[in-house]
């Protein structure tokens, strides 16, 4: 983050928290006095504020770390503001550098397909009438975005800008044809050039021309004047600097050449009506068609909008009142019916049913909902009714909370920005110098008419040089990838993974609850011969029943899911490190380890087979005796899930090398490892030993991914290059986490993978096609194919390839849309209920 400096002078007001007395005012104070360039400073304990008196420039960062040294503390908040106006790279460049420069303001980033600027700010040093202001003295407009829904208004906004940009276009066009057919006809066809010579007369046609062209300047031309005529006097040109410039200078030696033809060389008398006409229509055409592509790149926050329910059933007194969204607070008791969208976050209070919760698990079985249970809002309601109390509303439910991290996702920029920025930043400047540069080399070396040449090829350059998509080709790539990964279920929470898990050499993973399911099952029931699968499982779950092991739950869960009937169990007593036994129905029951049987003199040769296929795939076998006979086998293990052996092979087919870090010891680790392909496995590694484990697998400068969802995997999602957690997993895990797989299901790993070279592939294409078109068609428009081939690049023709780049790269953009997942599963929308506050 580079420094914000203050204006001189200035004075700024700095929230500060952890303050009790005046000794701690005092403190304070005297560690903002310490920083250079400080005047004064004051500090109210009341209201918890510092006002800091500037003497010249100041480094806020030094301040903040002034009173963070003293042993207090300062807020941020995050700001966002709607900004309108911007065309191109050279817009956002002065919008950023505009926003840093307002006093408080920590970090600018402005995001050109949005339309959205992000704000990091000192809480009650900048406020956003200041910030606004800043947005409106850099020529733009902006306003604030209200957190809890801004997409409506987002894009009803572009719907009135699309609305205006067709009128323009329309009314253009209309002006403009017959200025081309009377023009550019009389030079083509024959019948119109005598049309225009014998029955109109040449001089009566400039007239004409004159007339429409002003009114296509004066007229849907006029918005880039406005904005580019200030921005040129601000010192800071832009696109619409460049057109500006261009059409004016092809309009007035039009009017010269119209009405004082005298005072130009012989035979430089030349109109270029059209040229000035067709380059505006041309560029609002682009700017429709840019504008409706925007629209599209937002389409995946549209859809997660829409799972929203509009409006909420409040019980009032008895009655039902049905209310907007926005008007429901938490506490209020809410009516769902059969068939409804559940509003908002809350608890069952009364009633059941069945609610269908999809959008959040990716589970198509609706789940059962009674008294207590928790319901979230946009799920829908399947049978029964029920009324339950608000707990999260607004911009705190689940729902609202994926929009925002996706809409920050969207926002973000990649590394590979940083040069796009530097580039931008002279090179509206630079096709200044160079169009200024052609007009001269052709006013002095080129052939007759010299003059009407260079002003030809003088803007064409201007106009062929437009930065919008380099401004775009980011940015857009971003937004489209990072609502497709919302679609797939993957949720990156800081824009700069998309693009380095990309270069992942090694995937390293959780076994507990990533690579298995996290809890005990009954993985193998082996009945000896003569006894009754059912019929033993019952009577050992019955014994199992009465213990707190996992292990007896696990056994008691299978039984119950079988719908076995549970006999009582009596005379029931666990023996530490061997098992347990009781009586159940009459019989003598005992289960437990080989050990215990043969404690008890039981004979489990006959199970050598079972014993020794069990431990290579890692699990521990006990053994259940009945009425003194060996009964059944047993294995009780954390299973691997489904669709775990699938996502490690798609791994390796993506050329990557798989890792294991776990706690587990090493035997049941490497018994993991042998049935998943796992290439390494560091085991028995405490929670503090994962990172130091990371630091081993990047040996010879390999780039890890780290995989877990446990409190204990934090500290290694957050030191690894990626850190990708579980959905299901805990809420520390997810806020260390760079990607969250919002099913919980694995097979994400390689569609992330898959999706950020694709995202990244699509930014360099598009990055290659700003920067080739700029590279190669600003020579052709300054005339460097004439000296050899006798070409000269229309200014007209360079208006259409400008405008047309720009629609390139956001047609580009949009392919991503269509990016289909390598690997397929239907969890496609959030798993991460109330825990996602935690990753704000």
């Amino acid at each position: 983050m580079s420094p914000v400096t203050a204006v001189d002078p200035a004075q700024l007001g700095i929230h500060v928290e952890g303050m009790s007395c005046a000794s701690c005012v005092n403190r304070i104070e005297k560690a903002i006095r310490t920083v250079p360039g400080v005047k004064s400073a004051s500090v109210n304990l009341a209201t918890e504020r510092a006002n800091v008196a500037f003497a010249g420039p100041a480094d806020l960062d030094a301040i903040l770390k002034a009173i963070r040294n003293a042993g207090y503390d300062t807020k941020t908040e995050n700001i966002e503001l709607a900004v309108e106006g911007a065309t191109c790279a050279s817009c956002v460049n002065r919008i950023e550098k505009a926003l840093k420069r307002v006093p408080g303001v920590l970090d600018a980033s402005m995001n050109l397909a949005t339309e959205r600027a992000f704000l990091r700010v000192v809480s009650g040093a900048a406020g956003v009438q200041d910030l606004v202001a800043a947005v409106e003295r850099a020529g733009y407009t902006a306003r604030s975005v209200a957190a809890e829904n801004p997409e409506d208004a987002q894009a009803e906004a572009r719907e009135r800008e699309a609305r205006a940009l067709a009128l323009a276009l329309g009314f253009s066009a209309l002006l403009t044809l017959p200025i081309f057919v009377l023009e550019m006809g009389s030079h083509l066809v024959p019948a119109i050039h005598n049309f225009v010579m014998f029955q109109i007369g040449m001089l009566e046609s400039w007239y004409l021309q004159f007339v429409l062209a002003t009114a296509v300047l004066l007229g849907p031309g006029l918005r880039f004047f406005r904005k580019g005529v200030p921005a040129l006097l601000r010192g800071g040109p832009d696109m619409n600097s460049l057109v500006a410039l261009g059409t004016t200078a092809a309009w007035s030696y039009s009017v010269v050449a119209t009405f004082s033809p005298s005072v130009l060389p012989h035979g430089t008398a030349n109109v270029y009506y059209e040229a000035a006409a067709v380059i505006v229509t041309l560029i609002l055409l682009g700017r429709y068609l840019e504008n409706r592509a925007k629209g599209r790149t937002s389409e995946a926050i549209k859809r997660l909008v829409g799972l929203q329910a509009k409006t909420a059933k409040v019980m009032r007194d008895g009655e039902t009142v049905e209310i907007p969204l926005d008007q429901v607070h938490v506490g209020h008791v809410i009516l769902v019916r059969p068939g409804d969208k559940v509003p908002v976050d809350g608890e069952v209070v009364d009633g059941s049913s069945y609610v269908d919760e999809s959008m959040i698990t990716g589970e198509p079985v609706p789940v059962a909902k009674s008294l207590g249970a928790d319901v979230v809002g946009g799920t829908i309601n399947k049978t029964g009714a029920f009324t339950f109390r608000a707990t999260k509303v607004g911009a705190d439910t689940v729902l609202a909370q994926i929009i925002r991290m996706v809409e920050q996702a969207q926002g973000a920029k990649l590394p590979i920005q940083a040069l796009v920025d530097k580039v931008t930043a002279w090179f509206v400047p630079a096709v200044m110098l160079a169009a200024a540069a052609t007009f001269l080399v052709w006013l002095a070396f080129g052939p007759t008419p010299a003059l009407s040449l260079a002003l030809v090829n003088a803007v064409a350059v201007l106009i062929i040089a437009c930065p919008c998509a380099m401004g775009l080709a980011t940015p857009t790539s971003i937004m489209v990838g990072m609502g497709r990964a919302a679609e797939m279920g993957l949720l990156f929470r800081k824009g700069e993974a998309l693009q380095t898990l990309k270069g992942a050499d090694v995937i390293a993973m959780d076994k507990t609850g990533t690579l298995t399911k996290g809890r005990p099952e009954l993985t193998d029931f082996i009945p000896a011969d003569g006894f009754d699968r059912d019929e033993v499982l019952g009577l050992v779950a019955a014994v199992e029943a009465r213990s707190e092991h996992p292990i007896g739950e696990a056994i008691t869960a299978a039984a119950k899911r079988a719908g076995i009937e549970l006999p009582a169990a009596e005379d029931f007593d666990a023996t530490p490190g061997f098992g347990v036994k009781a009586q159940v129905a009459g019989h003598a029951v005992q289960v437990g380890a080989d050990r215990l049987m043969v404690k008890l003199g039981f004979d489990i040769s006959a199970f050598a087979g079972e014993m020794d296929r069990l431990g290579e795939e890692g699990k521990s076998p006990l053994f259940a005796a009945i009425d003194g006979k060996i009964a059944a086998v047993i294995a009780v293990s954390d299973p691997i899930k489904q669709t775990t052996a699938e996502a490690v092979n798609a791994l390796h087919e993506l050329g990557l090398k798989i890792a294991m870090i776990t706690g587990d010891n090493r035997k049941t680790a490497e018994a993991i490892a042998r049935r998943l392909k796992i290439d390494e496995v560091v085991a028995e590694v405490l929670p503090d030993g994962k990172v130091e484990a990371l630091e081993k697998l990047r040996a010879g400068g390999r780039k890890v991914a780290f995989v877990g969802d446990g409190i204990n995997d934090a500290p290694a999602l957050a030191a690894a290059d990626v850190g990708i957690a579980i959905g299901t997993g805990t809420d520390v895990a997810i806020e260390s986490a760079s990607v969250v797989l919002m099913s919980g299901d694995l097979r994400g790993v390689p569609n992330a993978i898959a999706l950020s070279k694709a995202t990244i592939r699509n930014i360099k294409e598009n990055l290659f096609w700003a920067f080739a078109y700029n590279t190669v068609l600003i020579p052709v428009a300054a005339g460097a194919l004439f000296p050899a081939y006798g070409l000269l690049l229309s200014p007209i023709i360079a208006a259409g390839a400008m405008a047309l780049s720009s629609v390139f790269v956001l047609g580009n953009a949009l392919r991503l849309k269509r990016f289909r997942a390598p690997m397929r599963f239907d969890a496609v929308q959030p798993n991460l209920n109330g825990r996602l506050a935690a990753a704000q």
